[in-house]
């Protein structure tokens, strides 16, 4: 039934799809989509607008039942629970069939009116357009220090220079967002995968608005899961491939940290008359070689785990920009 709906959706030859993800903004739902509306039809292109009702516990989901009924190019994904931001526009980009998909936050802060500023330099050859609020209506201590911390550290670790990666308002080509999975809060990394795979990306400065209805969502635990994800991101980009070069790296550190220990009790055993049991070092000894033979183990079962994962799915270690002058099979 869902590849049928995806078919017809697909003639229509729709061009844009907005994804706006939604917990607990019931107030909010009806004026953005007004706005988005507005806009998407003031582009003269096709559009879709899928809302994801993430596992609200208002009224949100019937509003937005109410706007689907009324206007077709509304889709509705209602989630069983409350997953978080990154898992509703995942739903939202495996559902959406438009050539260009743009991002948002529900909580109306995002100004759909800055929509075509992102289209326009879209059109420039860019793979990913993110937004950057220079003029964030945030509170200063809780929000924007945190964030502009984060937003430093994530650039200078990933090579990756933008100003705002935690802008929900994005453009992406479908080709990207096609070739990413995202768990956790690794939304806001779309941008460092693009680079990654050899796309091009490019930031604009848009509108940001005081939230007028509902509260915020967000607390200061979340850039502690943000840190997190950004390791993981540069574990898959950097070793995803060879596990066994971190997981031994830290082996043989373990193991000659090990041999050091034990040079080192065995001088005080013989120059110096101190019994083996009356220092940590035996016990560092054990501790180092047991955690250096464990890592090296966990390095071949990761290698094993990476081999069944490409080779089960048929899945290359590589992606193809293009062919020229090869024959057809």
């Amino acid at each position: 039934m869902g590849a049928k709906a995806v078919t017809k959706k697909q003639k229509a030859n729709v061009e844009l799809s907005v994804v706006v993800p939604f917990y607990n903004e019931e107030d909010n739902i009806r004026p953005l989509y007004e706005e988005i509306r507005d806009t998407l039809i003031a582009t003269g292109r096709s559009y879709e607008m899928i809302f994801v009702n993430d596992g609200s516990k208002d009224k949100t989901q019937e509003r937005a039942i109410e706007i689907a009924q009324e206007d077709p190019h509304v889709q509705i994904i209602d989630l069983l629970l409350n997953y978080g931001q990154t898992a509703g526009l995942m739903a939202g980009l495996d559902n959406a069939v438009g050539d260009i998909i743009i991002s948002m936050d529900g909580d109306g802060q995002n100004d759909p009116r800055e929509i075509p500023k992102l289209l326009e330099k879209l059109d420039e050859g860019y793979s990913v357009v993110s937004g950057w609020r220079s003029d964030r209506q945030d509170k200063a201590m809780t929000r924007k220090l945190p964030s502009r911390v984060a937003n430093w550290l994530i650039s200078k670790v990933s090579g990756v220079h933008l100003h705002d990666y935690g802008c929900a308002l994005k453009a992406y080509r479908r080709d990207v967002v096609e070739q990413v999975r995202l768990y956790g809060e690794m939304h806001r990394f779309i941008p460092i995968y693009t680079v990654w795979q050899g796309g091009k990306i490019a930031e604009v400065p848009v509108n940001h608005r005081a939230r007028t209805h509902g509260e915020s969502k967000y607390g200061l635990n979340r850039i502690f899961k943000v840190l997190l994800d950004l390791m993981l991101v540069i574990f898959l980009e950097r070793y995803m491939t060879k596990p066994i070069y971190v997981f031994g790296g830290f082996g043989f550190v373990s193991l000659f940290l090990s041999g050091l220990c034990a040079i080192w009790a065995i001088w005080l055993k013989l120059f110096e008359a101190t019994s083996f049991i009356s220092t940590p070092l035996p016990t560092l000894v054990g501790t180092f070689f047991t955690t250096g033979v464990l890592c090296i183990l966990m390095g071949l079962l990761a290698e094993l785990m990476m081999r069944t994962y490409f080779e089960a799915q048929d899945k290359k270690i590589y992606q193809v920009r293009s062919h020229s002058n090869f024959a057809k099979k």
